[in-house]
């Protein structure tokens, strides 16, 4: 049984379904009047998503976020670029989901998807890889709602660090779920939605090792 299906099983033989999914279809069409309207205020400035029916502005990140943020997008970017492999975006890149609009700290469309993009492209597709940095006021929702999300919409690998800790959780998807393949501060992390990228997890934390690493990829 599908997650979905577990969701609606206790109304499926209830007799107040009707009743159910009418408050659901009003519900519904009051979101899309208001995810309407947040398409329409949006501005390029802002760092701002879409969630459960609300407006979630962003407040302004710290050092160590900003520079974690960079260095993992460095790394990915140069590789993805080297290798011709798609795009990679950071931040402001507004994916659109079926309910929901999120602006992950990095994300990685492959070729695919990225064909389709123009330099007025706005609202782009789910993400084959999508990154979240941790900060106190995103981290319920990079655990909560998007991981749900990600893995309903087929965001085939999320990571999630954690800049103050020092750790990266890999997660891949599997049977429509994702499944920890990884959560360490050392070694080497093996993406699979960005084919041959394989990168020491020292080079997201530490100036130096980013650098090296960079080299090491622009020497291959």
């Amino acid at each position: 049984m599908s997650s979905v299906d577990k969701l609606i099983e206790p109304l499926r033989h209830s007799p107040q379904l009707p009743q159910a999914i009418a408050i659901l279809q009003s519900h519904l069409q009051s979101e899309r009047t208001r995810r309407d309207q947040f398409y329409q205020d949006m501005t390029p400035d802002q760092k701002i998503e879409f969630i459960d029916g609300e407006v979630v502005l962003h407040s302004p990140a710290r050092n160590r976020h900003l520079d974690v943020t960079a260095n993992v997008l460095q790394l990915t970017r140069t590789f993805v670029a080297l290798h011709r492999l798609g795009q990679v975006k950071s931040e402001k890149c507004l994916c659109v989901f079926p309910r929901n609009d999120y602006e992950p700290d990095i994300v990685f469309f492959g070729p695919d998807k990225s064909a389709s993009f123009t330099p007025d492209t706005l609202k782009f597709p789910v993400p084959d890889l999508a990154v979240e940095v941790l900060s106190l006021s995103t981290e319920d929702r990079d655990r909560g709602v998007k991981f749900e999300d990600f893995a309903s919409n087929g965001v085939a690998e999320y990571w999630i660090i954690d800049a103050d800790a020092q750790i990266v959780e890999q997660y891949l998807l599997e049977d429509g779920e994702y499944t920890l393949a990884l959560k360490s501060g050392v070694g080497s992390l093996k993406c699979h939605a960005i084919a041959g990228f394989a990168v020491s997890i020292e080079a997201f934390f530490d100036e130096k090792e980013n650098l090296h690493a960079i080299r090491k990829l622009l020497e291959n």
